[in-house]
């Protein structure tokens, strides 16, 4: 590791040893949002693969764990905040490290603003089941009151996070348990409606499902895992956490693992239990029918579970505003590295004292998301529906990009170990591979003005032109950032290197909040504790 990486890490000022592996587990899992994320992406994926459903999600699993294993080999390697900027940086230069950084940031503000929207959806329809008054739900539809609400939650979310780890690990433990536990209720509640004939499909499971090869075409197959990957985003909030994690070279990459396979079998059972109980009909209660499609759970969780589905909203909910708090950490901290090696302005290196959060980065975050969200409520709701689809586009990006990251990073190592290229070569570059495949195929795709919502400009699909021109405006930015801090894109604060070869020297520009701090590469093996 170069000196001026281990300076970084040592020199940000975050608070050390805040979280464990139980904790991370639960913070990843809450930032994946597990019943918020199949509410709004279930239907759109079966409507995209049919009742192949379950084998979409265990394909869109296969490269989430291949990058999640890259991921961690990185995190051994250099535990930054940075992840993805820092990473990208260090193996392939400054230019593509801030792109890298910019998907994850682009990604981020995506979902913090469908998170925001679908909170105050399930909020507003909690109130109506718990008041009795179905006008209440309704309110969620005047723009006005829901874009007022929707930045009272972004600001409440945002001030936890403010307040560090601690406070973050507090809120999670209880909405993490309440939304996992409502949906394996749920799941249990339509397989017996199975088991007793009375689901409106009540099919068998079919080991046919679990076939990729069945989808009809290569777009509507890159379609469905573009957003199955969107439903497993989230779990590499773990490795943003890795400077305030006990443990930070080897808890994080375990956190991940954990994470990603504690969602792909809860994703199964949910899938499976929708299909056997609904199946993929047009009409009634299937998941082709429009009417289920925009939110599967609100249309099945009074059938499912009678006098209980009011527990799906609050679930829904609480899912959905845990990981808008959660979500904050991966910016956050971003901003933070970005900052600290010269990649933005100065001010986004700050701590804050009491905390030892990033402060002014969390705060940026949030302005940025609650004004993006105003603006596209207010231009159209079909804008917020393409934004899943073109956050998927973004996560394929830069997880892709970290991926071939830890390939080219550890290039020199492979020899004389074949457990080594397999965690730093085979697995990651595959797994980026497909990734970039994906993103490379729904780009195209999404040139179509029915792709997504439907939208169009000037002929061409209003995905397209999310994805593509929220990648444009970062290379504006970038060009904008090169002008202003030549330092970072001539190599100064955040060397190009490998692992393997000598430490390179920290310059005076170099890792400005910690100068004089650097550690001797690969440091004192730090001990795990829970």
């Amino acid at each position: 590791m170069s000196a001026a990486v281990e300076a970084g890490r040592e020199g940000k000022g975050l608070g050390r040893g805040r979280v464990g592996l139980l904790g991370s587990v639960v913070i990843g899992v809450s930032c994946i949002a597990p019943a918020y994320t199949l509410s709004g992406a279930l239907g759109p994926t079966a409507s995209a693969v049919g009742d192949h459903l379950p084998a979409i999600l265990l394909v869109g699993f296969v490269p989430m764990l291949l990058v999640a294993v890259g991921y961690r080999a990185l995190n051994t390697a250099m535990p930054d905040s940075g992840t993805t900027f820092t990473w990208s940086a260090r193996a392939f230069g400054p230019w593509v490290g801030w792109m890298g950084g910019w998907g994850l940031l682009a990604a981020t503000v995506l979902v913090l603003s469908n998170l925001a929207g679908i909170a105050v959806d399930f909020f507003y329809l909690l109130l109506a089941q718990l008041t009795g008054d179905d006008a209440v739900a309704d309110l969620a539809a005047n723009t006005p009151v829901n874009v007022a609400t929707c930045l009272v939650f972004t600001a409440l979310a945002c001030w936890v996070s403010y307040r560090g780890l601690e406070a973050t690990k507090a809120v999670q433990y209880v909405l993490v348990a309440l939304q996992v536990v409502v949906l394996i209720w749920f799941c249990v509640a339509a397989f017996a409606h199975v088991a007793d004939g009375s689901a409106p499909a009540a099919l068998a499971v079919d080991p046919a499902w679990f076939d990729p090869t069945g989808v009809g075409s290569f777009s509507a197959f890159a379609a469905g895992v573009s957003l199955s990957v969107f439903v497993y985003w989230g779990w590499d909030v773990v490795l943003t956490m890795n400077e305030e994690t006990r443990g930070a070279r080897t808890t994080p990459g375990r956190a991940a693992l954990a994470t990603i396979a504690v969602i792909v079998l809860l994703y199964l059972a949910i899938a499976l239990a929708v299909l056997t109980y609904a199946g993929t009909g047009e009409q009634g209660l299937g998941l082709g029918s429009p009417d289920v499609q925009d939110n599967v759970f609100a249309a099945l969780a009074g059938p499912v579970m009678g006098p209980a589905a009011v527990l799906v909203s609050v679930a829904v909910l609480a899912s959905s505003a845990a990981s808008l708090q959660s979500t904050f950490i991966s910016p956050a901290r971003t901003l933070l590295a970005m900052g600290h090696y010269g990649a933005l302005a100065p001010r986004f290196a700050r701590i804050t004292p009491r905390f030892q959060s990033p402060g002014h980065a969390t705060v940026a975050a949030g302005v940025v998301a609650g004004a993006f969200y105003a603006v596209v409520r207010v231009l159209s709701e079909d804008v917020l529906w393409d934004t899943i689809t073109a956050l998927g586009m973004m996560v394929c990006f830069y997880y892709g990009v970290t991926a071939l990251a830890c390939v080219w990073y550890f290039r020199r190592t492979w020899r004389g170990s074949a457990r080594r290229f397999l965690t730093t070569c085979l697995a990651p570059g595959a797994g980026g591979v497909l990734l970039l495949a994906f993103f490379v195929q729904t780009s195209v795709d999404s040139m179509d003005p029915s792709f997504g919502s439907g939208s169009e400009l000037f002929g061409v699909g209003l995905v397209f032109l999310l994805g593509t021109g929220i990648l444009v405006l970062g290379a504006v930015v970038m060009v904008v950032q090169r002008v202003l801090r030549p330092a970072f894109f001539r190599g100064d604060t955040l060397p190009r290197g490998c692992d393997g070869e000598p430490p390179a020297q920290t310059t005076a520009a170099a890792a400005p909040a910690a100068a004089g701090t650097a550690a001797a590469a690969g440091g004192a093996r730090e001990e795990f504790a829970e």
